[in-house]
């Protein structure tokens, strides 16, 4: 469903990827770890479309995305790819539901139609009281599930996570992780986590180790 083949990436003179190729099957919880400056952020980034390799291809519905540019780039990525970060990178202006809607919008999507899934998105995270609360009025468990809303609103392929529990308390990160196996149970939905989270990592179908910018 998700393919990388021989990614290479180089910052200055530090090669920080040095032929990876992976694999992720549909409906998967796939975990990366290792220690930090392995690579895990950055692969993660590249499969994602958020950054270019500088020798290899990403591949996903069948289409060498690592080849799309510009406006055709977003528009595949704001479809098929949902993102869930560490520091939850919510909008502050707006609603928990608004910043959920967003995507959606973006995508063109009719608005009721977007705001409607929203809430129902919401309610399966237990944030239906929360709707109209902007993100300093949450929690930081609360924020995080803004965040995993905001990721699934497009029905995406796939879900990447950056240390998604890394900013939460044990009890909260307990409920993430507990969230992203109910979410793969009620709509089949993929997960490439990149986590220091031994728990985590655990609970996953793979955990892939990274070491010196390969897959070991």
């Amino acid at each position: 469903m998700l393919k990388g083949k021989n990614i290479y990436k180089r910052f200055g003179t530090v090669e920080v990827l040095k032929g990876v190729n992976i694999e992720i099957n549909k409906g998967e919880v796939v975990s990366i770890a290792g220690p930090s400056g392995s690579g895990k952020s950055t692969l993660l980034h590249i499969l994602g479309t958020l950054d270019r390799a500088d020798i290899g291809e990403v591949m996903m519905a069948d289409m060498n995305i690592s080849k799309l540019t510009g406006k055709k780039l977003a528009s595949f990525r704001n479809k098929h790819i949902g993102f869930v970060f560490q520091f939850h990178h919510l909008l502050p202006e707006f609603t928990a539901l608004e910043n959920v809607c967003i995507p959606g919008w973006l995508s063109r999507r009719k608005r009721k139609e977007v705001e409607k899934e929203a809430k129902e998105i919401l309610g399966i995270l237990g944030l239906t009281e929360r709707l109209q609360n902007k993100p300093n009025q949450l929690s930081g468990g609360e924020q995080q599930r803004v965040a995993v809303a905001r990721a699934l609103i497009n029905k995406p392929d796939i879900v990447l996570a950056d240390e998604p529990s890394g900013n939460l308390d044990t009890a909260n990160a307990k409920e993430l992780h507990q969230l992203f196996f109910g979410l793969r149970e009620q709509f089949n939905q993929t997960f490439l986590i990149v986590t220091h989270n031994e728990e985590l990592a655990q609970l996953s179908d793979r955990v892939l180790h990274m070491k010196d910018g390969k897959i070991v």
